[in-house]
């Protein structure tokens, strides 16, 4: 297996530095140690809005704070814990709070690879976000995507015809990246009360936003993780099961690394009576299952299908759950209570509800478990890229399915409102002949990474009435994507109008169904009002 990727170009004061600090200086894959928890944490936390490395933001931001014998000084952990502060309150990135543990951080890895990674429970995850930088740049002289070995063991013609389409879709995004920055300036002034930053922050994200669709599922990103030895042994076992080499590859990266800070909890991944075994029956589970679909399912037509379907609920959900509210505070068994409230009128349910749910302050105060006795599985279609913000919700049940051009793609109205369609058109034309052109050739599973993010993927989310807030909530909140936020609202409106817990509904108080026109907008204002007044001016 050969897997290519960019490396930095470190000085020999600056190796010394980095050496005690992480596991190696070179390959995409890295431990950290010797550090307070609290540095690695505002590392990570730092993860997402920078394009840099994470050792080029240790060079950046602590290098000054290394003292004698190599430890990072006192000064270097108030840094670390004024910086993990500013993320975590000023942004309300709950996300880093978990970041205190064993970190390993994987960089440069694809789309397809982000979301294998990302699949597990039991661990913690931040990723590189494509909203607050460019991805037009050459790290190490290519562009920023995965060139599988599948396609490169192909044949020379389908190889320069995928590596024609990565530069097809990079120069289109930047060269259509002014112009439809231009488009926002024109389209949204700057307010007499927004500072230039504020403002600048505001029309980047928003930019970023419009044209992240244009890029393949090749396209490379860095992921930090956080997770126990239990949950990378069960990641590794999952990975080395995978059919694309990249994340196979990765894999034994991992491993590697990971040995170099937790060894006694990794020693049976590879072998073979206990994790091969255990990788080589993932594996054939789902061959097989691939061979009964294609059997049964040969012929089958999906029909027109909405973006949102609430496929499945209990009609007798909500009564369910003032049942289940009751249960702690009552002596009487489950199904006494049940009975008792299937009696009860819809009054009496509501004012149960009520007392459960109380006054939520804010999205998160939630309502106990008693949310949890009721669930919905809502079948979604929509474009990759906002599946991969749904798909981080790692309490819910999630599958997809392959990653295809079937389903036609995604176009902004803003795409058309600044003249940019025809190139928009291009590089989706571009993206459906490759991955054609790679599926025809047997590469049905590596096709996936010629997938601009524009084009839909069909995913199911089964989920409880507490989860089903929660995201419902989160992800309809106004500095959100707006295709997303389109899923989460129809989430909710199914919720009230299909399934009937209109009380259930009712408690997700802070859905937001308003429309939006700049995202970041009030939050980058509430990010810098936080800023002002920590800072006493």
């Amino acid at each position: 297996m050969t897997l290519w990727y960019a490396t930095e170009d470190l000085t020999l004061g600056e190796r010394e530095i980095l050496e005690p600090y992480f596991t190696n200086l070179e390959g995409p894959v890295f431990a950290l140690t010797n550090l307070p928890e609290v540095v690695k944490g505002a590392l990570f936390a730092r993860y997402s809005r920078t394009p840099r490395s994470l050792r080029r933001l240790f060079l950046d931001e602590f290098a000054e704070d290394v003292g004698p014998g190599g430890r990072v000084t006192a000064m270097g952990v108030a840094r670390a814990e004024k910086l993990y502060d500013r993320v975590f309150v000023e942004y309300g990135d709950d996300s880093v709070a978990q970041l205190g543990g064993v970190h390993l951080a994987c960089e440069q890895a694809s789309q397809l690879l982000c979301k294998a990674l990302e699949w597990g429970r039991l661990a913690a995850y931040l990723e590189q976000s494509t909203r607050y930088m460019r991805f037009d740049d050459k790290p190490g002289g290519r562009w920023r995507a995965t060139v599988p070995d599948e396609v490169g063991q192909a044949e020379p013609e389908l190889a320069e015809r995928f590596e024609r389409f990565l530069d097809l879709s990079f120069d289109s995004y930047g060269r259509m990246f002014e112009p439809m920055r231009e488009h926002y300036l024109r389209r949204f002034p700057q307010g007499h009360t927004d500072s230039d930053f504020v403002y600048r922050s505001t029309i980047q994200a928003k930019t970023c936003d419009a044209l992240r669709d244009l890029l393949p599922a090749a396209t490379r990103s860095n992921v930090g993780i956080y997770g126990t030895g239990q949950a990378f042994e069960q990641l590794l076992l999952r990975l080395r099961a995978h059919p694309l080499q990249e994340i196979r590859g990765y894999a034994d990266l991992m491993l590697t690394e990971l040995r170099k800070v937790i060894p006694a909890f990794l020693k049976r991944v590879d072998v073979e009576e206990r994790g091969v075994a255990w990788s080589r029956y993932l594996q054939e589970t789902r061959e097989r299952t691939e061979e009964v679909a294609a059997k049964y399912l040969s012929g089958a037509e999906s029909g027109r299908r909405d973006e949102v379907t609430l496929v499945d609920y209990d009609p007798l959900g909500e009564e369910k759950v003032v049942a289940a509210a009751l249960y702690a505070v009552s002596d009487l068994p489950d199904d006494r209570l049940h009975s008792l409230a299937h009696s009860m009128s819809p009054a009496e349910r509501e004012a149960v509800l009520t007392a459960y749910i109380g006054e939520r302050g804010n999205r998160r105060h939630k309502p106990g478990r008693a949310f949890e006795r009721t669930s919905y599985r809502f079948d979604v279609l929509c474009d990759y890229g906002a599946f991969r913000d749904l798909q981080r919700h790692r309490l819910l049940t999630i599958e997809w399915q392959r990653l295809t051009t079937e389903h036609g793609f995604e176009v902004s109205p803003d795409i058309e409102e600044a003249g940019l369609t025809a190139d928009w058109q291009s590089v989706m034309d571009a993206s459906d002949e490759t991955h054609n052109a790679l599926r025809d050739a047997g590469l049905g599973d590596s096709a996936q990474y010629a997938v601009s993010m524009a084009y839909k993927i069909r995913f199911v989310m089964q989920m409880n009435a507490r989860e089903a807030m929660h995201v419902c909530e989160l992800r309809s909140s106004p500095q959100g994507h707006p295709v997303y936020r389109r899923v989460a609202q129809r989430m909710h409106r199914l919720v009230d109008e299909q399934a009937g817990h209109h009380a259930i509904a009712a408690a997700m108080r802070y859905v937001d169904h308003s429309d939006v026109d700049l995202e970041r907008l009030e939050a980058e204002r509430r990010a810098e009002a936080k800023r002002k007044a920590g800072d006493g001016s």
